[in-house]
């Protein structure tokens, strides 16, 4: 039984963010190239978002105004349980970031490691965004 659990699964169908304003969460995923698609629906309510390369955003817009923009998993000392983070894999992370700067969007961490390149960003209420580029795999012509 193991071994079959849940081979029904495909893919990872969507990302759900809570955020406290359409507009500005719409402006800002927007600049990264997602689709506004509709919204708000739902008793959340939600509006969705989704890139070209099909990785699909449900912001949902109930946070309150007076939470802290902090991401409560990432940014205190004590390490809850949850999501951190959502991690979009790129092709060329040189141009990625020379366009995030030219938006006036702050990169927050760098890291390179065994070969793979990745920084991170916050959108307006604090969810943390990560541009991924993997290190080369030998079908890529690069060492693992």
């Amino acid at each position: 039984m193991e071994g079959d659990a849940l081979r029904e699964i495909t893919r990872i169908n969507h990302v759900g963010l809570r955020v406290r304003d359409l507009t500005i969460s719409r402006k800002f995923y927007e600049s990264l190239g997602f689709e506004f698609i509709v919204g708000p629906v739902g008793p959340e309510p939600v509006a969705i978002v989704e890139h070209p390369s099909g990785v699909n955003i449900n912001l949902i817009l109930n946070a309150s105004d007076d939470a802290s923009s902090d991401s409560v998993l990432m940014d205190h000392a004590t390490k809850h349980a949850g999501f951190t983070h959502i991690a979009l894999e790129i092709t060329d992370p040189d141009n990625v970031e020379r366009k995030l700067v030219a938006l006036g969007i702050e990169i927050t961490e760098r890291v390179e490691f065994g070969g793979a390149r990745f920084f991170f960003i916050r959108d307006p209420d604090g969810n943390v965004l990560e541009f991924h580029k993997p290190a080369a795999s030998d079908a890529d012509g690069g060492a693992a």
